[in-house]
């Protein structure tokens, strides 16, 4: 309801400021005051639902505006995504899908103009590598991605690795700014994977390794610290590629649920101590509402993760890394949610520890959801009540992409040398003479 509200709030607000901008109400919301509008609007629901968590601290001459607005929304922070995806929509997957069955109907993404093109599956073009490439370095601030990939049999993989590979190298041609790092994908309990790390490694030359605990070729999962798991981990040691992106949390159904929460994390983690494990999602279930922490609960969710961390005795930014792709983007609209996950990871998991993730391009553009945690802080109650700390602009822009630098080894100084003038730079300029997000 609460939710409800703010949309419908957030709408009048943009009608109006509009008329009083002398806009059209479209390029109003394209605009730093259109953001600013409806993240005010939020605030003035959730005060109204009584949720005291947090709030987006802008000054509400934002709203109308533009060089407030942009001064609060537009930080240029370097913001580094570890968590992106695209599928190749002319790809043998296809081919291969059940009679009647789509895939990636659940990304509004997938509802672009595309969809309505000639084909059973023309709405997969609205997921492709030159949408991918237009929505994330275009159309939001994003300055470098890992592209991932998703679980899948070996034969039918909707992204296969010569795909990603294909985007990377577009990218990387830029003048050098190698803008988009890649994942290799392993299922250990699927015959043949753990022995193609080597290519991987060798031939593609990933950054990380991705699995889904939860996922297997005949339904059933694993864990870390079972022998599929350890197996895994050993290669992956061995190739010298040391960090592993595990999906936890956002469980395909009840079958293998277990396998989907964090209890082999802390296990893992504090057996190899030179392996860094990203924990994609941290853990987040849609529709588990996120309490503070509390020692002894059985409590699932982002709990699980920090259950694990605290039970093997791993302090505070070890080499357990917490990523926000998705979860952000379902937290962002209830303040009390947002303020616990993040007040919790930034206090167990650690400051250092959290990285930026949006998942996108599943949701279009990532950047409602950067714009909204450039803004987001929480309540100085909640930050009393359960320890949890105030959003500084330091932490911001540790979370945004500092963080992830350490274990992917990127130099920032480096990176924004080259992102300040290359072909996406000069490309971005170009396009917000007449930005057209979807």
């Amino acid at each position: 309801a609460a939710n409800r509200h703010a949309n419908l709030l957030a709408h009048e607000l943009a009608s109006l400021n509009a008329k009083r901008r002398s806009l059209s109400r479209r390029d109003f919301l394209l605009s730093a005051c259109g953001a600013a509008s409806t993240l005010l609007a939020f605030n003035q629901a959730h005060a109204a639902a009584g949720k005291t968590g947090g709030w987006f601290d802008l000054d509400q001459r934002a709203a109308l505006d533009p060089q407030i607005a942009g001064s609060e929304l537009d930080k240029g922070e370097f913001i580094f995504d570890v968590q992106g995806h695209f599928v190749d929509p002319t790809g043998e997957w296809v081919k291969k899908l059940p009679p009647g069955v789509k895939r990636f109907t659940f990304a509004p993404k997938g509802k672009c103009d595309f969809a309505s093109d000639p084909g059973e599956m023309s709405y997969l073009k609205c997921l492709n590598g030159d949408e991918f490439i237009k929505d994330v370095f275009l159309d939001s601030d994003t300055d470098m991605m890992v592209l991932s990939f998703v679980p899948s049999k070996s034969d039918a993989e909707p992204l296969t690795i010569e795909s990603a590979d294909a985007v990377r190298r577009i990218v990387d041609q830029m003048e050098g700014s190698h803008r988009l790092l890649l994942h290799g994908r392993v299922n250990p309990n699927q015959a043949g994977d753990v022995e193609r790390m080597d290519e991987l490694a060798q031939r593609w030359g990933v950054s990380a390794w991705k699995t889904y605990t939860q996922w297997g070729p005949d339904g059933r999962g694993f864990f870390l610290s079972d022998d599929t798991g350890l197996r895994f981990i050993e290669k992956a040691r061995d190739l010298g590629v040391k960090n592993i992106c595990i999906h936890k949390g956002f469980p395909f159904g009840r079958r293998s649920y277990q396998h989907s929460q964090c209890s082999d994390i802390g296990k893992v983690a504090k057996l190899f101590p030179d392996v860094n494990f990203i924990v994609y999602h941290s853990g987040f279930v849609p529709g588990n509402s996120e309490q503070a922490y509390v020692e002894g609960s059985n409590s699932d969710g982002v709990d699980t993760l920090i259950r694990s961390v605290r039970d093997n005795e791993l302090v505070p930014n070890s080499n357990v890394y917490a990523e926000l792709g998705s979860t952000w983007r379902f937290v962002m609209r209830d303040p009390d949610n947002a303020a616990h996950v993040i007040g919790k990871l930034l206090k167990y998991v650690g400051e250092d520890n959290v990285l930026w993730g949006t998942d996108s391009i599943w949701y279009g553009s990532p950047q409602d959801q950067i714009q909204a945690f450039r803004t987001f802080q929480i309540s100085p109650e909640f930050r009393e009540r359960f320890g949890y700390p105030q959003i500084t602009p330091a932490i911001r822009a540790k979370v945004f992409g500092l963080n992830a630098t350490k274990p992917y080894g990127i130099n920032v100084a480096d990176v924004s040398k080259y992102a300040q003038s290359d072909n996406i730079a000069r490309q971005r300029v170009a396009y917000q003479d007449n930005p057209q997000p979807h």
